[in-house]
């Protein structure tokens, strides 16, 4: 199994820099259904990263009890509650106006009306899916397995971005080995149709076929709701068209150098997952003009 990293130069193609005459619609439109009544701050960072990273429109369906919060974290956002949702409320990927649906982040991985969200959202969404957090759960279940292979089979793009205690309980149903994390990321990928991003101090990312290491990780980003935000930056990505594996290795090395960057600004101790979101700028600025670091 050949494992590569992506260069500085190979990243900085990938930014999706809009167009001089383009609009929100064109920019990408990503529909999050994040957060929770227990859990409502993982919505306002899914959608605050979403926004960074340059979606052109962020629409978040959360929990009723959340909606008040997200409102508050930004005003640009468009925010609705998730009672009644139908499949005409989701997004549809068309030529000129990508989009892309998050999925989980927030989410209680034992509630039932959860894993009915995830699955409703894999069933019927046509645009590519990232899911993250606690609708990671309902992959595992045969229900789950199947309606991924349908998306697989429909040529709808799944991504999935489990750390590796979550990697390790998609793994445990199908008897998927655990002890190396790279080859876990091949294996996942193969076994349930998705690109999956298996985070660590050493992340590793695997469309089935190659697998890719960002190893550009800091201990500053072991904090609650920092992958909140890495699912809504990877989100982002695919809502603006890049393909899920690039998507994943640029969303996921951009999140790192903003921690790095937050990190030399307050310290390793005092890094937050709303820090990660505001240094992203600079994150794009250390890659544009001075690339990768090279330790």
């Amino acid at each position: 199994m050949d494992v590569r990293e992506f260069s500085s130069d190979e990243l900085v193609a990938l930014v999706p820099v809009p167009a001089d005459d383009a609009n929100k619609y064109t920019r990408g439109k990503l529909t999050a259904l994040v957060g929770s009544a227990r859990y409502p701050g993982a919505a306002c960072l899914v959608a605050r990263a979403s926004q960074r990273m340059g979606a052109g429109y962020t629409e978040v369906v959360t929990a009723p009890e959340a909606m008040a919060l997200v409102h508050a974290v930004s005003p640009s956002l468009v925010v609705r509650s998730w009672e009644g949702l139908q499949p005409l409320d989701l997004p549809v990927s068309r030529p000129g106006k990508p989009c892309a649906l998050a999925v989980g982040s927030g989410f209680d991985a034992q509630d039932e009306e959860a894993v009915r969200l995830v699955q409703f959202v894999l069933k019927r969404a046509q645009a590519p899916v990232l899911v993250d957090g606690g609708g990671l759960a309902a992959l595992s279940t045969k229900k789950g397995r199947r309606l991924l292979k349908r998306r697989f089979i429909l040529g709808f793009p799944t991504v999935i971005t489990p750390h590796g205690g979550e990697a390790a309980r998609l793994a445990e149903p199908l008897g998927l080995a655990t002890d190396d994390l790279a080859r876990l990321a091949l294996s996942l990928a193969r076994a349930y149709g998705v690109t999956a991003a298996v985070k660590g101090p050493d992340t590793f990312i695997s469309d089935g076929d190659q697998v890719v290491r960002m190893a550009l990780g800091t201990p500053a980003l072991a904090k609650a709701g920092t992958g909140d935000v890495l699912a809504g930056l990877v989100a982002a990505l695919l809502a603006q068209g890049l393909a899920p594996l690039d998507a994943a290795v640029l969303g996921t090395s951009l999140h790192a150098l903003a921690g790095r960057a937050a990190e030399a600004r307050l310290t390793s101790v005092c890094v937050t997952a709303e820090d990660v979101v505001d240094f992203l700028p600079e994150a794009f600025k250390t890659l544009v003009s001075e690339g990768l670091p090279t330790a």
